[in-house]
């Protein structure tokens, strides 16, 4: 899935995003940031709505967001003083806004989280392309615990749905009590063992939608 807006597509599927075809980096967290903020234009989201989007569950000091937001602007080029796309709401929070020369906003582009897995009170918002879950601190869904392999397993979401595989950990994954030895397709409700921990994966709703164009030149 791609959305596009000014010379800027943001690949969901590929975790990517590019400018007239050239990528730009962005850490997993700032992308994770642009792509919330797309997602919900042209409402504004407050500091504490996009830190529990970003570290659900987690305290983080105000300062990791506004770094993100820097990170972000820096990566689309945005002046200091008058940004094109990510408005700053004084008090309250961030929102994505379009060029005032655009037209508005198409049709939807990018809907809510449609699927997700769940920990306890923890809820782990699973985007197109791949999740791995371990006890690795660069893994999207850490669990932390002594059963759980550095890098255990991994969920694949794309346009088919969503799919979980084991990397050979020591303790095994499990889906319901079906051992996972090659790649299975989840469905909602689907309990999910990683070591001793039980996780439960839902779905609302498809999982991506097609292209769709913020604005164009008018």
């Amino acid at each position: 899935m791609g959305i596009r807006f000014g010379a800027f597509t943001l690949d969901l599927d590929r975790q990517l995003l590019t400018r007239d075809g050239h990528a730009i980096h962005l850490t997993r967290k700032a992308f994770e940031l642009l792509a919330v903020l797309i997602r919900d234009r042209p409402k504004a989201l407050s500091k504490a709505m996009l830190q529990q989007e970003l570290w659900p569950d987690t305290f983080v000091a105000e300062a990791n967001l506004s770094n993100l937001v820097a990170e972000v602007r820096k990566a689309l080029g945005e002046p200091r003083r008058d940004p094109v796309w990510i408005r700053t709401v004084h008090g309250y929070g961030y929102a994505f806004q379009v060029d005032p020369g655009m037209t508005p906003r198409a049709s939807t582009t990018m809907e809510r989280p449609a699927c997700w897995l769940e920990w306890g009170r923890r809820r782990f918002r699973l985007s197109p392309g791949e999740h791995v879950i371990g006890r690795d601190e660069d893994a999207e869904i850490r669990l932390d615990a002594s059963t759980v392999s550095r890098r255990h397993a991994r969920v694949v979401v794309s346009e088919e749905g969503a799919w979980l595989e084991d990397f050979n950990s020591k303790n095994g994954t499990l889906r319901g009590d079906e051992r996972v030895t090659a790649p299975v397709k989840l469905t909602d409700g689907d309990i999910i063992r990683v070591g001793s921990l039980r996780l439960t994966f839902h779905v609302i709703a498809p999982v991506v939608s097609t292209d769709t164009q913020v604005g164009s030149s008018s």
